[in-house]
Parts: structure tokens; sequence; C-alpha cells
């Protein structure tokens, strides 16, 4: 895929005219209130449109048009072919407006074009022709009963499905959610992130090119606490797909406690262990991915491997391999293709991470690089790639702080390495850097959380399952796995001794 110079971006950009209205029932509406919301560009800290921004009628509006079309059966009961053929238009619309859509996502949360276009919309798009191509290979079973017996048992839609997604990777982590939604045969009502607006805007237009029925893909931009609120309480949406802030998570629980029990499938907040045993195989490889494991997409990553933990006796050898590694992703201008580490999403979130190296700082611990403000582009919201090692009580090792702030530890066991990266309240990502097969094994299976790597950090496939323990939530996203989270199984038992 050609990435273009900063030119190119930047001329495409001048010209772009996105589209701000909510969409719903096949149309694009704006607020019946008329409330809008800003969508500012990080990268220069100036307003990029103004957003429609839904309120409590409009989810609703949303949600009985999702459940009318739900219940006619023109997308639930249409057969799986046709649904699979659908849905691969879908992904090839996508895909041949990858660019524009590139674009839309680094102009509204601050992500590196080069990212966008090599990995964000790649994986957007194989995600949606993979269960796409999963629909007509799914089979239902008959259970092993007497003769006089038949029973089956099926999978069935769930009804209504409401996906409440981040900025940091508003497409593909959107995809997650509402491709095997759909792909089992249900309507969905995304609520885009009040930060990604207008790229979840621009796929809804594309989902209807495809020959999504009207109703059945929604998207309703707007603030969390009104937006999102509406739909976790909605008594007509029969399950919410979120992935944010463990404390967002545990509202979505709530409401779903308060309104009619939906099934909540959350993947929340992390703080990930990596870890580099004395016997790694390659130190500079291990520093490379260390880097890139929380200065990518400028931290803002749920799986970011946020805590290092070196182990003593080859510290002094790692520590200068990984400041290089560091000191090789400076914050950049998102529309230069060059740029490794971009802007932070707004003004308020930039603030809150310096904050975070300032009270590392005050608690006694030791900078090794960056802790700065940077200032690539005048008026942006940047931020150095910093690197604290201090003790395990410090803040910025308890706390997920979703920037490019690297907490470093040491350690000179692997008894201790196992305690230092499980002592967390958190469990979503871990990953571990050894020779040792045994060690790889021991480690690895006691290792707290939904995925580790191995020699390695942040790999995987749409084939392999993404989700985490402890209050970084559960259930899975990719996978045929994530097609539990979207339908039911339904026994039916034939009694035949009154067959004909």
């Amino acid at each position: 895929m050609t990435i273009h110079d900063k030119a190119y971006w930047q001329e495409l950009a001048s010209r772009l005219q996105p589209t701000t209205q909510a969409f719903i029932n096949g149309e694009f509406v704006a607020s019946r209130d008329g409330a809008t919301l800003s969508a500012y560009n990080p990268a220069t800290g100036q307003v990029l449109a103004e957003v429609t921004a839904c309120g409590s009628v409009d989810i609703d509006r949303a949600v009985q048009a999702a459940r009318r079309v739900f219940e006619a059966g023109d997308w639930s009961r249409c057969p799986p072919l046709e649904r699979k053929n659908v849905l691969l238009r879908f992904a090839s619309l996508i895909a041949a407006h990858a660019e524009e859509l590139a674009l839309l996502q680094t102009l509204e949360m601050g992500k590196p074009i080069a990212d966008s276009l090599a990995f964000d919309l790649p994986e957007t798009v194989r995600c949606v022709a993979w269960y796409a191509e999963a629909i007509d290979k799914q089979y239902d079973e008959i259970a092993p009963t007497g003769e006089d017996v038949h029973a089956t048992i099926t999978r069935e839609p769930l009804g209504v499905v409401a996906a409440v997604v981040p900025w940091n990777f508003p497409l593909m982590i959107a995809a997650w959610k509402f491709a095997p939604a759909l792909a089992m045969g249900n309507s969905i009502v995304l609520k885009p992130a009040e930060a990604s607006s207008l790229s979840a805007l621009r796929l809804a237009a594309l989902a209807k090119e495809a020959g999504l029925p009207d109703g059945v893909f929604n998207v309703t931009p707007g603030h969390g606490a009104v937006a999102g609120e509406a739909l976790g309480m909605h008594p007509q949406v029969d399950a919410l797909a979120f992935t944010g802030s463990t404390a967002t998570g545990k509202l979505f629980m709530r409401y779903s406690s308060e309104s009619n029990l939906k099934r909540v499938w959350l993947e929340c907040g992390g703080k990930s262990p990596h870890l580099v045993f004395a016997d790694c195989p390659d130190l500079d490889a291990a520093a490379q991915a260390a880097a890139a494991a929380i200065f990518t997409n400028q931290g803002e990553v749920c799986i970011a491997g946020s805590r290092l933990y070196v182990e003593e006796t080859i510290f002094d050898d790692f520590l200068p391999r990984l400041i290089a590694a560091a000191r090789d992703m400076p914050a950049g201008d998102p529309l230069d293709p060059a740029t490794r580490m971009g802007a932070l999403v707004s003004a308020a979130h930039h603030a809150k991470v310096l904050n975070y190296i300032e009270q590392g700082l005050s608690e006694g611990m030791t900078l090794h690089h960056g802790g700065r403000h940077a200032s690539p582009v005048e008026g942006g919201w940047y931020v150095e790639p910093t690197i604290l090692e201090g003790g395990q009580t410090a803040t910025s090792m308890r706390e997920e702080i979703f920037g490019p702030v690297l907490g470093l530890g040491r350690f000179s066991s692997e008894a201790e390495a196992i305690t230092l990266a499980n002592d967390s309240i958190y469990g979503l990502g871990a990953g571990l850097w050894t020779s040792d097969l045994g060690r790889a094994h021991r480690v690895s299976k006691r290792l707290q959380a939904g995925l580790v790597w191995v020699n390695c950090y942040a790999d995987g496939d749409i084939s392999v399952p993404f989700g985490g323990v402890k209050q970084s939530g559960f259930g899975r996203d990719k996978s045929l796995h994530a097609l539990d989270k979207y339908s039911d199984l339904k026994t039916t038992w034939f009694n035949l001794a009154y067959s004909r």
C-alpha cells in the first residue's frame, strides 16, 4: 500500500469534507435537539468539525430501527451466503477507501498516517472479510440421544448489539465488535468515542453501499455520559460490547443490572508487564520491542508494555539499548510518513500524561529519557517518549497512564519476576524474553494475563482470541470464539413417538 509523502497527505486533508451527522436507519440525521460536539485535530489543537451529539431520544431512534429490522428478518434471517457476500463487499469498500479512512483516523486522534494506512486499515479489512468467510462455515449440532428423540442445538442471533468503542484504534476495534455480531445476524448500534466519530460515520456510508439493510448498522456519536449511558440502560439492547477504561466498564455492568440484564462484554484497562531475563536471546531485539510496546501509537494502547522488568545482571547492558530505541521514536507530525509516534488525543489527556511524569519524579523515580512536552507541530499535544525507573509502589507502576511513559524496574530471580508481573489489578497482556524453553513455559503459565508473548510483543492475528482477566475485563474479541458473544444456543427437543 502506498504511503505517499507529507505534502500529499496535507493536500488531501485540505480537501476533506467529513460527514458529521449520526447515521440512523440508513440516513444521516442531526440530533433531535441539534446538539453537537467538537472534533479536534490533536496534531494542531484546532477544531476539525462539529459532530452530531446524540441524546437519549436519538439513541432510542437507533435502537428501535435496529430492533424493527431484526424482527423483520431482512438481515437476521437472511441466508448465510447472502450475509457473507454483503460483508465481503463491505470489506472491499473499506479497502477501496483506505486512504480516506486512514486520513480521517489520523486527523481525529493523532495516530501516525503510516500506522493508520499500513496497520489499522488492513486489519479492519481483514477482520470484516474473515468473519464474512466464517458465516457459511459454522455448523449446528445434533445431540446424541435415544432413537425416539431428536435434539438439535442451534445458534441464533441475539438481536440488537451496542458497540461502544475507543478512540485509539477507532476502526479496527469497532470491526472486532461489529463484524462477528453482523456475521451472526444481529443489528448494530455503534457508539464511537467522542474523539473519533468521523471515521465511523464514513464507515456507515460504506455499510449502506455494501448492501446492509437500513437499520442494521447505525452510528450514534455523542458523549459517553449521555449516549453511552442511554445504550447501557436501554431495555431493547440485548448485548453491549465495550472497549475502554475499567471505570467505565464497571458503569456498564451497573447499567445492565439496573435495566434488562443485557450481556456486557468488557475489554478494559491494562498495565501489562514485560520481562527480560538474563538469558534473553537478543538484547537489541528485546530493547526495540520494549520501546515499540510502549511508544507505538503514543502509548495509547490497552496492551502497551507499560511495565518493563529487566534482570539485575543485564540491566546496565540493556538500559543504553532501550534509551537508544526510545530516541528512534520521537514525537512527530502525524501526517509525515516518517513519524513513528504522533500526538496525544486531547489537551486534557496531554496534561494528564505530563502530570503522571511529574508525580513519578516527585515520588523519587529516576528519569532516564524524555519527560517533557514536545513541539513538532505548533499547538499540538505531544509528549516525548519517557522512561522512568522506580519501585513497585510508584503511581506510574500501578496506574494505567495510556501515554508514552514506560515504568522500569529490576528483578533478581524468576520467582520475583512473576510476583512483580502479577502485582496489578489488571491482566490484559504480558511478555517475556528468554532462550530457555522450560522457563518460557513455566513463566507464561504463571502470568495472570489473557495474552502472553514470548520473545516478541503484541504480535497477533484475527484468528486468535484477544482479551484479558482480572479488571482488564472478560470475553474475547477476534477468532471464532467472538461469535459466542453475539449468539445464543437453542436446544430443540423432538419427541419422535408422535411423528409420522
